[in-house]
């Protein structure tokens, strides 16, 4: 038993090395003599995008999200289903959901262009998240670069480990913990809900059926997600600034305001009632908050060195 738990202590702490090790290999700085106007020619691109379309910023920083949260930040996001490859853009959480795949597709067209198989498909989509919050009023953060583009994805894994809007609080620190984030972490990052919509679907069961919701905020919006039918209908996260980057979100929720379940646990008799509230009176704090949290989030699961590719398309492999 005594040497079946040392080998458990010393695979585990090489597992720590070896994180260590990538992260040391990520610099913000990564690109500067490879491709040195690579993170403007990004920017350029994710700016357009959501000039077009206010929406697309919650898109990118969730597709962000969805990305390290399944086999890490690896693009595996990204990849057409082939005869190989099971795509994650049809597992549960994204299919007719996730959005932003043109909009990384147009970034890279365009570092291609300056800087062919330099800069892979996972930094952009890294970069395009902090430049999509940047622009609508959230915080800026250095991005740290030099991930590399995983070969395969995984629709099953993206089934099992994505967070789902009907989640209970426990379960989702758990998910969060899993991925080396604190409680702190996944409040911080839930707060892009400040920003984005939500199908009917996922909130029917909230406005029609829970007590801890606010009547005239569950009245206004059973007016457009009505109990049959209707599922793909969209409503905005925060019905004040929707389209702003800002603390209102926990603002809402202290006022059981929060659209999803997964929302409305944050703040709801728990172990994070607290923070809900701090971030509420402090908006610097909780931008603080997340962007430390984006770049924590970004380490997950990396791919550096040898490891992995550089896609000169990010929907298929080399």
């Amino acid at each position: 038993m005594a040497a079946k738990a040392g080998a458990a202590a010393s695979f585990m702490f090489m597992l720590f090395l070896l994180n260590i090790a990538c992260q040391a290999q990520l610099s913000p700085a990564f690109y500067d003599s490879s491709c040195p106007n690579a993170l403007s020619a990004i920017r350029t691109a994710i700016r357009s995008a959501i000039a077009s379309d206010r929406r697309m910023a919650a898109s990118l920083i969730r597709l962000h999200f969805h990305d390290c949260f399944v086999q890490g930040c690896d693009a595996s996001i990204l990849l057409d289903e082939t005869t190989s490859i099971q795509s994650e853009k049809t597992a549960l959480g994204n299919l007719n959901s996730a959005r932003g795949y043109n909009v990384i597709d147009k970034a890279k067209t365009e570092v291609e262009k300056i800087c062919p198989g330099v800069v892979s498909c996972a930094d952009i989509i890294a970069v395009a998240a902090r430049d999509a919050s940047a622009y609508v009023g959230g915080p800026s953060y250095a991005v740290k670069l030099g991930r590399r583009d995983s070969t395969t994805a995984s629709r099953t894994l993206a089934n099992a480990e994505l967070p789902a809007f009907f989640e209970s609080l426990e379960s989702l620190i758990s998910r969060f913990q899993n991925k080396g984030l604190t409680a702190r972490d996944m409040v911080a990052l839930s707060g892009s809900h400040t920003l984005g919509q939500a199908q009917c679907f996922t909130f029917r069961e909230r406005i029609y059926n829970h007590s801890n919701i606010d009547a005239g905020f569950a009245s206004t919006r059973r007016r457009r997600c009505p109990r049959v039918g209707s599922d793909a209908t969209l409503a905005p996260l925060d019905l004040v600034t929707p389209n702003s980057f800002d603390n209102n979100y926990f603002k809402n929720l202290m006022q059981n305001k929060g659209l999803l379940q997964s929302d409305q646990v944050l703040f709801n008799g728990g172990s994070t009632d607290s923070i809900v509230s701090e971030y509420s009176r402090n908006p610097a704090r909780f931008k603080s908050d997340f962007g430390s949290a984006m770049i924590k989030m970004g380490d997950i699961g990396l791919l550096t060195g040898s490891s992995g590719q550089i896609r000169r398309i990010c929907s298929a492999v080399n």
